[in-house]
């Protein structure tokens, strides 16, 4: 069985501002791979595709407000930064 995935060491590099933005970024991210993880069963950002994060963003955030799905959607473009993807999300 291999380690579990460690969300904040991907992240160490790209993450930038203060202490509690940070850690929201840290908390979402660790949301976002969970929820992928659930429904695809890909714990690893490296294996995920545009395909999963798009779903996160527009079905499982679809009962959220738009202030929150604003902040999930900076979260997902600081993971398609470190993943090195030129991926687009719409708000």
């Amino acid at each position: 069985m291999s380690a579990a995935f460690d969300m904040e060491l991907f992240l160490a590099g790209v993450l930038i501002g203060s202490h509690t933005t940070r850690q929201r970024h840290l908390r979402q991210a660790k949301t976002i791979q969970t929820t992928i993880a659930e429904r695809w069963q890909r714990d690893n950002p490296w294996t995920w595709q545009r395909k999963h994060l798009a779903w996160f963003l527009n079905h499982h955030l679809n009962q959220h407000t738009d202030s929150t799905r604003y902040y999930y959607l900076l979260t997902l473009q600081i993971l398609t930064h470190r993943l090195g993807k030129p991926w687009q999300f719409n708000r």
